[in-house]
């Protein structure tokens, strides 16, 4: 699946592996993120940390009625206040997506799969 644009030069086709690798690459430079995790890893209760090349495993992009909605699971930073670190990635990553691609992002839903003490 993909996300299409129609511009004056012509059709934009970006995969949804495309997006979600722009969008976790700016999640992941965002304070307290420690990392991505799998939307799979739900069920046996473990959260390990996606490398860049597999983002995609860890950000679903969902296009509906035309509009793009974005769902990141991550994992965060122990002792840092999880609604701010939330909110700021959402703003990166819609900023991200908007100056990079010129997409349009109507919602990104953030899911916290685990906490980790980091080493300072």
């Amino acid at each position: 699946m993909s996300i299409e644009m129609q511009t004056t030069y012509g059709r934009i086709e970006i995969s949804n592996d495309v997006i979600a690798t722009i969008a976790g690459g700016a999640a992941v430079d965002c304070y307290g993120i420690v990392g991505m995790a799998s939307k799979n890893q739900i069920k046996d209760g473990l959260s390990e940390i996606l490398r860049k090349e597999n983002f995609s495993k860890g950000v679903i992009v969902r296009e509906e009625d035309g509009e793009v909605h974005i769902d990141m699971y991550i994992i965060v930073s122990y002792g840092i206040k999880i609604s701010e670190v939330a909110h700021n990635v959402q703003t990166k990553v819609k900023y991200t997506l908007d100056k990079t691609l010129g997409l349009a992002v109507k919602s990104i839903n953030i899911y916290i799969q685990g906490v980790r003490v980091t080493n300072l």
